[in-house]
C-alpha cells in the first residue's frame, strides 16, 4: 500500500469516526424511541409505539408542535424574502459603507444565542410582543434571515449583471425584471431558504425560551418534561424533530445541488 492510499483509507477512517461521534447518540434516541421499557437499556424490551401514541394524545405537546409549525412557516416565508432582499441589494448596488451593511445583516448567527434571547426579551417586552407567537417569529426572522441571505448571494454570483441590462433595453421595468428574470434565476436557492430557514426555526430553542410565555415551542416544551422526570417520550419527540430538520435540510441540498448543476451545464 502506497502512501496516497494510507491517506485516503486515513481520511475514510478519520471521517467515519467523526460522522458516528456527531450520529450516535441521535441514532441511540431513534432506537429507543420504540423500546417499549420506560428506562434506554439493553437488552431491548420489545419493539413498540406506545410512546408515539402518548406523545400524539398529549395535548401539551400538540400545542407544541402546532406552534413550532406555524412559527417556522412564518419565519421561513418572511426570513427568506427579507435574505432575498438584502442579497439582491448586495448584488445590484454599489455603495458606500457596503461591507459593513453586509457585516450587520450576516451579524445576528454569531452572537450567542443567550445574549439574543435577553436581548428580544427586552426589546420584545417594551413593544407588547414578548409572550406571543408573533414575538416568536420576530426572533427566529432575525436568527434566520441572514442564512436566506448567504444562499440566495450565492446563486446570485452566478447571474450575468449584462441580462439585467438587456432587459431594461428591451423595455421591462426594474421591477418586471426582478419578477421575470432574476427570481425565477433564484428560485432554486429561494426554495432552498425556505426549507433551511424553517429547520432553523423548527429547531430554535434558546429565543423562544425567553419570549414564548405561555406559548410554548415544541423545544421549549421537552425543556419543561425534562425539567420533571426523565419521560421516554422525549424519545420520540427528539425522532420526531429529527426527521422534519433533515427532511427540511436534505430538501433545501437538493435543491442547491441541482441549481449548481444547471450553473454549470449553462
Amino acid at each position: 500500500m502506497n502512501a496516497s492510499t494510507s491517506r485516503r483509507v486515513l481520511l475514510v477512517l478519520y471521517t467515519a469516526l467523526v460522522f458516528i461521534f456527531i450520529f450516535a447518540p441521535i441514532v441511540s434516541t431513534v432506537v429507543f424511541s420504540f423500546n417499549a421499557d420506560r428506562f434506554p437499556s439493553l437488552p431491548w424490551g420489545g419493539f413498540s409505539l406506545q410512546w408515539y401514541e402518548a406523545i400524539f394524545a398529549d395535548a401539551s405537546i400538540q400545542r407544541g408542535l402546532a406552534n413550532s409549525l406555524i412559527v417556522a412557516v412564518a419565519t421561513s416565508a418572511i426570513a427568506t424574502f427579507l435574505g432575498f432582499a438584502a442579497a439582491y441589494v448586495d448584488y445590484r448596488y454599489r455603495f458606500f459603507g457596503k461591507m459593513a451593511y453586509i457585516s450587520i445583516v450576516a451579524l445576528p448567527p454569531t452572537v450567542p444565542v443567550v445574549i439574543l434571547g435577553v436581548a428580544m426579551l427586552t426589546f420584545e417586552g417594551r413593544i407588547g410582543l414578548s409572550g406571543t407567537l408573533t414575538g416568536i417569529t420576530v426572533g427566529h426572522v432575525v436568527l434566520a434571515a441572514p442564512f436566506a441571505m448567504a444562499l440566495v448571494r450565492m446563486r446570485l454570483a452566478d447571474l450575468d449583471p449584462d441580462i439585467e441590462r438587456a432587459a431594461w433595453n428591451l423595455g421591462a421595468t426594474p421591477w418586471a425584471t426582478i419578477t421575470g428574470v432574476v427570481i425565477p434565476f433564484c428560485l432554486p436557492a429561494i426554495l432552498a431558504s425556505v426549507f433551511l430557514t424553517a429547520a432553523v426555526s423548527f429547531d430554535e430553542f434558546m429565543i423562544a425560551w425567553f419570549v414564548s410565555g405561555v406559548n410554548e415551542t415544541l423545544p421549549v416544551r421537552v425543556l419543561a418534561m425534562l425539567q420533571g422526570q426523565v419521560s421516554p417520550r422525549i424519545n420520540a419527540i427528539g425522532a420526531l424533530v429529527f426527521a422534519v430538520s433533515m427532511t427540511l435540510v436534505v430538501a433545501a441540498q437538493i435543491l442547491l445541488g441541482r441549481s449548481g448543476r444547471r450553473s454549470k451545464e449553462a
